[in-house]
């Protein structure tokens, strides 16, 4: 397994490096360049807007500038400068990646918490009110945009007469040091967009994990155990679940990229501090370093995402295994 994991992670390399350099060609097909916004300013000259193009190098070929960043990132780390933050990239994810991941997480965790169990009910109780009701809920989630139920909750929020809407902190508690008021403060915000970007989760995950029940309760091993007369607990989770989760572990694999490009409208609607926006503003502004590093990072967590899923797998079924 070690061993299989060391040859995919070095085959992550020249992917990477495939990846990087089709990102950077996309970006530069972009008509105009980050300096283009300085000429509609009256306060820059043409001379001036010119020597800020020199400044950042954007002067010089295109082959030239995604060699410099290359170079910088194999031997430095170095991911460039962000134009219009006149920061360095890295910097600017680094703000930003914490508050990213967190929400993920706990929307992935609280997904997968409600829809697993919701799935197996459905499967056994599929002429169920009760099942009816979830598939109902099911499409609905499908159905709806993350953002447009964002609104509708901060709508509901607001006629109840809060106003923990929007961002994460209250203006109060933006700067304050951590403690149990500034934690309070926080969930009272966090619970609107985890469930506006949840919901869509726990829909079609639950649906994912109805439809392999119902495939696995088909199957002969099932039959033959409760034909043996074993308990409807160790049915259930010895035998169907522990087959059905497969397909959900692929899945997880998958979701990883979602940490930059899932949740980009639902965060700007909400004000919230991840990578979506910055990636979104990256790109209107022809921030071609940011914009790239981004593309990157989602890339890698696309692989990386799949590696996992490959070695869960494993774990989780001993038919899979890894020469």
């Amino acid at each position: 397994m070690l061993i299989y994991a060391l040859r995919r992670v070095l085959g992550m390399l020249p992917t990477l490096l495939v990846i990087s350099a089709l990102c950077f060609t996309v970006i530069k097909l972009q008509p105009g360049s980050f300096t283009d916004q300085y000429l509609e300013d009256p306060r820059f000259t043409k001379a001036t807007v010119a020597a800020i193009t020199r400044q950042l190098g954007l002067d010089q070929p295109a082959i030239v500038q995604y060699g410099r960043w290359l170079w910088g990132v194999v031997t430095r780390l170095d991911f460039g400068f962000s134009f219009a933050s006149n920061a360095p990239v890295i910097s600017q994810i680094g703000e930003r990646l914490g508050w990213t991941v967190f929400i993920a997480a706990l929307t992935l965790l609280l997904s997968w918490i409600v829809a697993v169990p919701l799935g197996i009910y459905t499967a056994f109780n599929r002429n169920g009110l009760a099942a009816g009701v979830a598939n109902f809920l099911g499409y609905v989630g499908l159905a709806i945009p993350d953002f447009l139920l964002a609104l509708l909750l901060v709508a509901l929020t607001l006629r109840l007469g809060s106003s923990n809407v929007g961002g994460l902190f209250s203006p109060a508690m933006i700067d304050a040091p951590w403690s149990w008021g500034r934690f309070t403060d926080l969930l009272s915000h966090l619970w609107i967009p985890v469930i506006a970007v949840g919901l869509e989760g726990v829909a079609g995950l639950m649906r994912q994990m109805r439809a392999s029940m119902l495939d696995v309760l088909s199957q002969d091993y099932v039959r033959t155990a409760r034909a043996k007369g074993a308990a409807q607990q160790t049915v259930i989770w010895r035998h169907a679940v522990r087959n059905a989760i497969n397909p959900l572990i692929s899945l997880a694999g998958l979701s990883l990229p979602t940490l930059i490009s899932g949740t980009i409208v639902i965060s700007i609607v909400m004000n919230l501090p991840t990578i979506g926006p910055l990636l979104y503003e990256s790109l209107l502004n022809k921030d071609q370093y940011t914009a790239l590093t981004l593309l990157m990072l989602s890339a890698a967590l696309l692989l990386v995402g799949n590696l996992l899923a490959d070695l869960a797998l494993a774990w989780a079924d001993p038919r899979v295994r890894y020469s």
